[in-house]
């Protein structure tokens, strides 16, 4: 019995529609990464992408557990002596809330091209509406 391995160009792309209202930040973001990475598909090979499209809506309504509201902060250096800046994400929630679940996919991605590549297939919107209507995108089954 042969392996088979999946050919980029034989994959057929799909597209999905998350809801993030008071849904939790990690949780969200393991199951949109394995989504983009194609981990639910029976035709996934680790070094292609075979993922689909996610669209992400009501980024600004996600929750986060616990007092990371308050305690878990983003850091950030320039690079220049006293560049070091740590950023609550109460205030990032607040000022850039496509950041957060962006940030949070990303890590969960591969370190490599094929992740890099896999990342601009997330599309994340602060608000109900998004342009990808013509994508026809389908509700993302829970898993």
């Amino acid at each position: 019995m042969r392996t088979l391995s999946a050919k980029a160009s034989e994959i057929e792309r799909r597209w999905f529609v998350v809801d993030a209202t008071d849904q939790p930040l990690g949780r969200l973001a393991s199951r949109i990464a394995v989504v983009l990475r194609g981990k639910h598909r029976p035709e996934f090979t680790p070094h292609v992408d075979t993922g689909d499209f996610v669209v992400v809506v009501n980024a600004s309504k996600i929750k986060l557990t616990g007092n990371k509201l308050e305690q878990k902060k983003w850091y950030r250096h320039s690079g220049s002596p006293g560049g070091f800046k740590a950023t609550p994400y109460k205030t990032l929630v607040a000022e850039k809330p496509e950041f957060v679940i962006e940030k949070a996919v990303k890590g969960m991605l591969p370190k490599t091209s094929l992740g890099r590549q896999i990342h601009k297939k997330l599309k994340v919107y602060a608000g109900e509406t998004h342009p990808h209507g013509a994508q026809q995108p389908q509700p993302l089954p829970t898993a």
